[in-house]
């Protein structure tokens, strides 16, 4: 088996002392439930009372974050939108898309970033603003690794242009000279302010040029004297050259251009004509990338990654991405302290420095407390083409393990269940697998979210899950008396005991109250009547009451002796129909013919032949009724049987 990459942290459970009882747990999804159990170590006695609470020990908080939702539900349609990429074009051809596609990734973070700031400044919870300085930390790294990758493994922007990607990567996440210089330009005299220069030198490390002369300009004008002092430097600054790719000029070109650009600068220096400012002396070292100068300006770059990026700038412009490791692993050893071990992000940045994308997913994997960040960069590297060589030894492929995982945490959230949906969709392997055993878990409080869940298994032909979810909605109706409800979900199960059963309810039901409840269900059941026997006797006899009350009498008649001849009617209903056929046996017109009333009196020969003898357990009352109707419908078929007879008689006469 192979060894965990760092120790496991310990999580403690309040209430709950492992050390003294023995504990029993269940895995979840997302979580995993914990408690004290009864078991005793031999040679032990129990010790003190135990514990009945249930604890719910949690991975992933963040879910839970009203926040941080609206980075799953915005990264979501992100998602799928690059799934639906054609994977017929070329890639070239396809590489614009990916790089807009990351970047809309990376602006939903700091949207949720600056969203959170706000909130941590404004609560006065110190404990939550506490938490949401956290997750600012979080995803601040986050968004760093992320443009890092953009820049080095989707961008993939060749030699020249590498170092003008780096420059904008570090300028973005090291914003804090903005702001100071903004402290500085507020104040009456910006040249006297305490920061002035730190501002300026911070500029030139940024390679941000325009902004430092812009600022050396106000220091020159209170200084007359050191006037060509302050023009040569601006010159320097103004004449170093940046590399276009758009322009026709060829790399080999720039290159000549910089080396006499850095000639210049070293010849200022040589000539000491800095000398009498020793600001501008430490400005002209860094544009000379030394190397003393630039660390001993280790609390303005504040970053191993920041001195990286600048001494390339003023060292090797043209670095080409196979050399950066050899560069970054150089600054790292010389920025950091050599006695403490680096920190996670740093051996993230390090390992994507050296273009070893996977142990970039792994570290993220271990140091961040959700699966959002790796599954989605995974998702979009994989569609770059940039991890097909990597399948692992359980079946999946990294991109697919990954977004089961993020998938199946999301589950456990009474909404984000719903986004879980499309990311199983996209996990070829075993998405589906993952998505019929997680539907079957999502609690149905209510019949809005169980029609949600039915028609999710619908579309994907779910039909286990389908008959599974129609199941238990129709038995919890039927529970709370609900028979219309219980059979439209029978229906859709295509349940055909369970239609039974409620068919049965329902004709009870009509017999206890003379009248039938739910009847736009019945009247509109149409083929699905077909389900069962019963179901289609119930709709049957509802369309002979409907006959019946709109005066079709003849129609009405026919039908329910068919009910009967045809054996649809359960005997122990026939009673129930004969006693309906009364009426159109008393009326004044002729409703049954002689061949009908015959029929009437087989079915009613071949019920009452059975019960010749009386039921002991049967009320004396009720024996009574019912002889009492077997006697009038016997008086009442003789009577429309004469009169049929006489009437056929005279009609053939």
């Amino acid at each position: 088996m192979e060894e965990v990459d760092v120790e496991p942290t310990i999580t403690l459970i309040p209430g709950i002392n492992s050390q003294r009882k023995h504990l029993g747990f269940v895995w979840g999804p997302g979580d995993i439930l914990v408690y004290e159990t009864q078991h005793k170590a031999a040679g032990k006695q129990p010790v003190g009372p135990s514990c009945q609470d249930v604890q719910v020990v949690r991975k992933d908080e963040d879910i839970y974050s009203p926040i941080l939702r609206k980075l799953f539900n915005e990264s979501h349609h992100i998602f799928v939108g690059l799934q639906n990429i054609k994977d017929d074009l070329p890639s070239k051809n396809k590489k614009p898309q990916f790089v807009s596609i990351s970047k809309n990734y990376r602006s939903i973070i700091r949207a949720c970033m600056e969203e959170l700031q706000q909130v941590a400044v404004s609560t006065r919870d110190p404990t939550l603003a506490a938490q949401y300085g956290n997750q600012v930390s979080i995803l601040l790294a986050v968004e760093l690794i992320w443009n890092l990758c953009e820049v080095l493994f989707i961008d993939a922007a060749p030699a020249g242009s590498l170092l003008l990607h780096l420059l904008d990567w570090v300028r973005l996440h090291k914003a804090e000279v903005d702001e100071k210089a903004r402290d500085v330009l507020r104040c009456e005299s910006p040249t006297r302010h305490q920061f002035f220069w730190d501002v300026v030198v911070s500029f030139v490390l940024q390679g941000r040029m325009e902004e430092a002369r812009s600022m050396l300009a106000k220091q020159a004008t209170l200084q007359p004297a050191a006037q060509g002092m302050f023009k040569r430097m601006d010159n320097l600054l103004a004449k170093m050259p940046i590399y276009n790719p758009g322009s026709t000029q060829t790399l080999p070109e720039f290159e000549m251009k910089w080396r006499q650009w850095h000639e210049e600068c070293d010849a200022c220096l040589q000539d000491n004509s800095f000398a009498s400012s020793p600001h501008l002396e430490t400005i002209c070292k860094i544009l000379l990338g030394d190397d003393d100068t630039l660390l001993e300006q280790k609390e303005l770059l504040g970053t191993w990654y920041h001195y990286v990026v600048t001494r390339l700038l003023y060292t090797h412009p043209t670095v080409k991405p196979i050399d950066l490791h050899y560069y970054a692993q150089m600054c790292m050893d010389r920025f950091l302290d050599s006695r403490s071990p680096p920190e996670p992000l740093d051996s993230i940045l390090l390992a994507a420095f050296e273009f070893d994308l996977h142990q970039v997913i792994k570290d993220c994997s271990i140091a961040l407390n959700n699966w959002w960040f790796v599954a989605h960069l995974t998702d979009l590297l994989d569609h770059c083409k940039l991890l097909q060589s990597h399948n692992l030894h359980f079946g999946s492929n990294l991109r697919e393990f990954l977004l089961l995982e993020y998938a199946s945490g999301l589950f456990t959230h009474h909404s984000l269940w719903q986004l879980a949906v499309d990311y199983f969709d996209h996990c070829q392997g075993f998405g589906r697998t993952y998505l019929e055993l997680l539907m079957e878990r999502v609690p149905l409080d209510t019949e809005r979210k169980a029609l949600k869940v039915l028609r999710i298994c619908e579309k994907r032909q779910m039909n286990e899950q389908v008959r599974s979810i129609c199941k238990i909605m129709a038995m919890r109706a039927l529970r709370n008396n609900r028979l219309g409800s219980a059979l439209s979900w029978s229906i859709r199960a295509k349940d055909a005991a369970f239609a039974t059963l409620i068919s049965e309810r329902f004709l009870q039901d009509y017999c206890s109250h003379g009248q039938f409840s739910d009847l736009d269900l019945i009247d509109n059941l149409g083929p699905a009547m077909l389900l069962s026997d019963r179901l289609t006797f119930l709709g049957k006899y509802r369309e002979f009451h409907r006959l019946y009350g709109e005066k079709h009498f003849t129609e009405a008649a026919k039908l329910l002796l068919s009910l009967m001849t045809a054996k649809i009617a359960p005997q122990s209903f026939w009673m129930n129909l004969l006693t309906d056929a009364l009426p159109l046996l008393e009326q004044k017109e002729v409703i049954f013919s002689v061949d009908q009333t015959h029929e009437l009196m087989y079915c009613l020969e071949e019920l009452t032949s059975g019960k010749t003898q009386s039921n002991p357990d049967r009320p004396m009352q009720e024996e009574d009724l019912e002889t009492t109707k077997i006697e009038l419908l016997r008086l009442a078929l003789a009577r429309n049987l004469a009169m049929a007879i006489v009437k056929e008689g005279t009609v053939e006469a």
